[in-house]
């Protein structure tokens, strides 16, 4: 069974309440699940939180909630803890509660690729910046991948150092979805936060310093995530464009 785990929480340094945020009519969290709920090769989306304000609403419109610790410490733990109880859930996919515009054909691919690779244990994705600043910015996360596509490195930092600057042109810039085999996910979670994990407060990390190839599906473009007020009052106005349009959101 592949199933989407969105996992929720309230609290945010940046943005309290993040989740439940309206957007154009709609909160955060509930654009996320309508687009996963689009995707042909996903059986299943739940939403995974502690919060009983998040569990309500979410219930409200419709979706499947877990109710999971509060003493989680990322995303990753958290739909661990699903899926633990779930033995007919094998492959996986961790959708971030801040990507609104998730594309369903990327989750469709996402599973399509672990379906066709029985020894791929985990895949990701990413997609060249659109200019350089975003690329030099430190709250936007980087990866560079070996000739076959696996991941050699995550950072905050640009990497590789552009001694070139046509280089930022090919920088990509890595989106916040994953999709895992059970066992990797469950493996993964028992391991100890990693000496690279912790410097740059990246978890991805934890997977390459045990050993674990993440294969990187690279594409043409990715999604907005909402980190901040301004990114979600800067998405109303992208989203108010397509409707304009007559483009489904």
């Amino acid at each position: 069974m592949n199933v989407v785990i969105i996992p929720a929480r309230w609290g945010s340094t940046r943005f309290p309440g993040k989740p439940l945020h309206v957007i154009a009519g709609k909160p955060l969290l509930q654009r996320v699940w309508e687009r996963c709920c689009r995707a042909n090769k996903i059986d299943s989306t739940i939403i995974a939180t502690d919060d009983m304000r998040i569990a309500e609403a979410a219930f409200d419109w419709g979706a499947e909630v877990a109710l999971t610790s509060s003493k989680h410490q990322s995303g990753t733990d958290r739909i661990a803890e699903v899926v633990s109880r779930a033995r007919e859930f094998s492959l996986i996919v961790n959708v971030q509660g801040d990507e609104p515009l998730i594309d369903p054909r990327l989750l469709d691919r996402l599973v399509s690729t672990l379906q066709q690779n029985r020894h791929m244990e985990m895949i990701t994705a990413a997609h060249p910046f659109q200019n350089a600043a975003e690329a030099e910015s430190a709250h936007q996360v980087k990866v560079v991948t070996d000739l076959s596509g696996e991941a050699l490195y995550f950072s905050r930092s640009l990497i590789p150092y552009p001694r070139d600057r046509k280089w930022l042109r090919r920088a990509l810039r890595h989106q916040g979805v994953y999709g895992f085999r059970r066992q990797t996910l469950l493996r993964l979670v028992r391991r100890k936060p990693t000496p690279l994990e912790q410097a740059e407060s990246l978890e991805q990390l934890r997977a390459l310093e045990n050993g674990v190839r993440v294969h990187v599906l690279v594409t043409k473009q990715g999604s907005p995530g909402v980190d901040t007020p301004e990114d979600a009052a800067a998405l109303e106005q992208i989203i108010a464009r397509a409707e304009s349009r007559g483009l489904p959101q």
